[in-house]
């Protein structure tokens, strides 16, 4: 079981454009991705958000929660609506905790911290992310919202395995753990 950081983002390090969209990713479509995201999914037991992530979801106007059996938790200091159906849990608590709760709830398998880099970044700061699951896309977006706000560089990570996609995105999967 791991707490993994999967998300693409631009060759220059950002997740979402200056206006918090993401069309720059979504012209890649998904099918090229699909195999390789669904064998991830399979593996999540549990999921971290911010309320950002949350957010765009919910505006996304979805007619069902795509992960309504996966325990989620969102953190936020603000109230949020709660999606009938699903099991979304809203945290204003320290992050450490949040991952904790999510790895007892994931039992066996992984917890996917989704989204949007704060909540990842303070995962990162406290050295919680097992695996960072990084899908770089061919595009430079110039500004936008970053990848990973840490407050303190990181030390070394190792590089765990690399997948080559012919729309010329690269996934590095790299580990805090395997750099000893």
């Amino acid at each position: 079981m791991a707490v993994q950081y999967y998300v693409a983002s631009s060759i220059d390090g950002f997740i979402a454009d200056a206006d918090n969209k993401i069309d720059w990713l979504l012209q890649f479509g998904m099918e090229p991705y699909q195999e390789h995201y669904d064998r991830f999914i399979a593996g999540v037991g549990a999921i971290v958000m911010g309320s950002k992530t949350y957010e765009f979801l919910l505006d996304e106007g979805t007619e069902s929660w795509p992960y309504a059996q996966i325990p989620t938790w969102v953190v936020t200091h603000r109230e949020l609506p709660a999606i009938e159906g699903a099991d979304v849990r809203f945290a204003a608590g320290d992050v450490g905790q949040v991952i904790q709760d999510a790895r007892e709830a994931a039992g066996d398998t992984n917890v996917w911290l989704m989204g949007g880099g704060d909540v990842a970044a303070q995962a990162a700061d406290l050295e919680l992310v097992d695996e960072f699951h990084l899908t770089l896309m061919p595009i430079i977006l110039g500004k936008g919202a970053p990848l990973l706000p840490l407050a303190e560089p990181t030390r070394p990570l190792a590089l765990l395995r690399h997948t080559l996609f012919e729309s010329g995105a690269v996934e590095l999967v790299y580990s805090y753990h395997a750099a000893g």
